[in-house]
């Protein structure tokens, strides 16, 4: 909710061409709370959930959602922004001596190098899930079934609360 509207996004990893279908489906369950309002735009935005195969160039660096930095399966993104800008930002820093000499592209790879290695594991292992249970619905089916163990929902719980990759004691 906005001071004046509401924004509602859709988004979906599997059926891409079926995102009108999915934001009718919204109006339609939604039409008796926004009866008489306007619809004001219609937008469409991928929303980048792999890390880019670039992110250095020409002595420029990407962070956040332009980096890629969109975590799968949850969409979480807004922690990755932050922490890729202040992890730049800190690289920067550090890399141009306070700012005593100009920086160049491998200076900026520091930051990309640093945030690969504290969160790559976490978008490897949110891939591997994504590629196994959203597939079908039946894969679907198994993944909640799999969620019902407090195992499970601990080291989610822990992984997101912590942004990385948690629990290595299943028993």
């Amino acid at each position: 909710p906005k001071c004046d509207h509401v924004a509602v996004g859709t988004g979906t990893v599997v059926d891409k061409k079926g995102i009108q279908m999915y934001q009718q489906g919204i109006r339609d369950r939604a039409k008796n709370r926004i009866q008489g309002g306007e619809i004001l735009r219609v937008e469409a935005h991928p929303i980048p959930e792999h890390p880019r195969p670039w992110r250095v160039r020409d002595r420029a660096t990407l962070i956040g959602d332009a980096a890629g930095y969109v975590t799968k399966c949850s969409g979480e993104g807004i922690y990755f922004a932050a922490k890729s800008g202040r992890m730049c930002a800190e690289s920067i820093v550090e890399r141009s001596e306070n700012g005593t000499r100009m920086i160049n592209d491998r200076d900026l790879f520091d930051y990309i190098n640093k945030f690969d290695a504290k969160y790559g594991p976490t978008y490897i292992v949110l891939d591997a899930l994504q590629r196994l249970f959203y597939t079908s619905d039946a894969a679907r089916e198994s993944f909640v079934d799999l969620c019902e163990e407090r195992y499970v929902q601990q080291v989610t719980f822990d992984s997101y609360l912590y942004k990385t990759v948690q629990g290595n004691n299943p028993v």
